[in-house]
């Protein structure tokens, strides 16, 4: 009789785990919906841990893209830039304690009209879930949590440089041309190392007309600037140029050194300079609450945000 008890009381408790793991398998399911993939849905934040889907909001909707593709990697999980669809199939769960759990899972690219990608191969992913009031939610998805607060972390650094070399080329650069409204510079970094920052930096005023910012003056002063850090704030103390006509060239090579192949291929770009341009103004209309969509060169069409 008590052997009779024991097998049953196994059964029953193997029928649990069974239903257990497959009630999991159906919440990573559902969850995988809310992977962010190039974008971080609204809704998402019901199917996240409150920590995990603040890093992602900061990620996604409050830190500027100063450089033209600049770290793309952090705001797609699954896809990369292809123009598939991930098609995901949750291989498997692992309950590590009773709030947390590891869901395999695999994911597959496929095309608008359903049918897959033959050529990207199944990758396999980490999905990390945490039960939160009775609620399985999205704690991580492999690793990208830590990689993103290390991210916010340099970013914040990074501000703090921007906005010196920026508040420089506005006060110092800035009063060598007639002046608009708005002064924005353009930062195109090329190299940094302690407080040595070499940069193709562009100075350009602008004044408001409607919804345009329309450019009346500006010019670029490339070179190597030095930074001093105290008590938290960083400041320009020397500023060395490349020099005008035919001196430039030179200049620009005794300056960037073994860079110099960088920062002329920067410096030559166009549509890198008007990508940039166009993201860093976006930002600074942003920042300043400024009611434009467009800006605009002197005999060149309207440029909309």
């Amino acid at each position: 009789m008590k052997k009779i008890i024991i097998i049953t009381f196994a059964a029953l408790l193997c029928v649990a785990c069974g239903n257990k793991e497959k009630q999991l398998k159906e919440r990573a399911a559902e969850l995988c919906r809310y992977i962010p993939d190039h974008e971080l849905l609204e809704k998402s934040k019901d199917y996240m841990t409150e920590d995990f889907y603040s890093v992602l909001d900061t990620m996604f909707h409050y830190l500027p893209e100063f450089e033209a593709m600049d770290h793309e990697w952090l705001y797609y999980f699954v896809t990369g830039n292809g123009g598939t669809i991930a098609d995901y199939e949750v291989a498997g769960v692992e309950q590590t304690d009773d709030s947390h759990a590891v869901a395999t899972i695999k994911v597959r690219q496929k095309w608008e009209d359903g049918s897959f990608d033959e050529t990207t191969d199944v990758e396999e992913h980490q999905l990390y879930m945490e039960k939160v009031n009775g609620q399985w939610l999205i704690s991580d998805f492999d690793g990208h949590k830590a990689d993103c607060i290390r991210h916010i972390a340099i970013n914040k650094e990074e501000q703090l440089v921007r906005q010196a070399i920026s508040d420089y080329l506005v006060k110092e650069i800035g009063e060598q041309y007639q002046k608009g409204e708005v002064c924005i510079p353009v930062l195109m970094m090329v190299h940094e190392e302690d407080e040595l920052f070499m940069g193709d930096f562009w100075v350009l005023w602008y004044q408001q007309t409607g919804d345009t910012l329309k450019c009346v003056s500006g010019g670029n002063h490339s070179g190597l600037m030095t930074l001093n850090k105290q008590d938290g704030k960083y400041t320009v103390t020397s500023f060395e140029q490349t020099e005008d006509g035919a001196g430039n060239e030179a200049s620009a090579k005794r300056i960037f050194g073994t860079y110099f192949d960088i920062y002329q291929n920067i410096h030559a770009s166009e549509s890198v300079r008007e990508a940039v341009r166009k993201e860093q103004m976006k930002e600074y209309v942003r920042q300043h609450n400024l009611n434009v969509h467009y800006y605009q060169d002197f005999g060149w069409e309207a440029v909309a945000f």
